[in-house]
């Protein structure tokens, strides 16, 4: 147990606990997207590939509780480090620097992650958890896309993703060492690559609904 205290208790054990988690939230974002793309084959693919997964049964459920332990172990250490920092320097900087490679994605870290949390209870609260008792899932998605302000929501949030995206992937590498003149260009240049992919594909869902339905 003391061990578990101490790791705990270590800044950047809770950082390398925030990169561990995130990758996995970037695979997740990844398998998500690919996943969604079969609504550029009609309602009828995507409706075949959203039955696709209910056919995994239980190893879609272990997949969403690991899904939640991991969001609350990456919101739990990155509150506790967002705090910590605010105790260390009480009094704000009078001019903000760049120094030390802070960027103002590295800087809105922790807001545009509270704006995700709010994007994925809405983005919950209005698909997953919908009655779908009357209407397929593609039809539930495509009615609420359709609403001009989820529309608008929706985009603006999937551009807020892959800004956070784009600074914890690079970052996350940093959090076990692996920093280096030679390879730290390659990975902020495939974090930036993915972060647009993220962005632009999940940004284009609604235009490719209206196009099929």
């Amino acid at each position: 147990m003391n061990w578990l205290v101490r790791t705990f208790s270590c800044s950047v054990a809770k950082k390398q606990f925030m990169a561990v988690t995130g990758l996995a939230f970037c695979l997740f974002l990844t398998s998500h997207l690919i996943g969604n793309l079969f609504v550029y084959g009609g309602k009828d693919a995507f409706n075949a590939y959203v039955e696709h997964l209910h056919s995994l049964g239980i190893l879609i459920h272990i997949a969403e509780a690991g899904l939640i332990v991991f969001a609350l172990i990456h919101i739990g250490m990155a509150l506790i480090l967002y705090f910590q920092n605010l105790a260390a320097r009480p009094v704000k900087y009078k001019k903000k620097s760049n120094a030390g490679g802070r960027t103002l994605a590295s800087a809105t870290m922790p807001y545009t992650g509270l704006f995700i949390l709010v994007f994925i209870a809405i983005h919950l609260i209005g698909l997953k958890f919908a009655d779908h008792s009357t209407q397929t899932t593609f039809d539930v998605t495509a009615g609420v896309l359709s609403q001009p302000v989820y529309l608008v929501f929706y985009i603006v949030s999937s551009i807020v993703v892959a800004f956070h995206v784009n600074h914890g992937f690079w970052s996350a590498f940093q959090s076990f060492g692996a920093s280096h003149p030679k390879y730290t260009p390659i990975v902020r240049g495939f974090g930036i690559l993915f972060s647009l992919v993220i962005g632009v594909g999940f940004g284009f869902i609604p235009i490719a609904l209206n196009m099929v339905s």
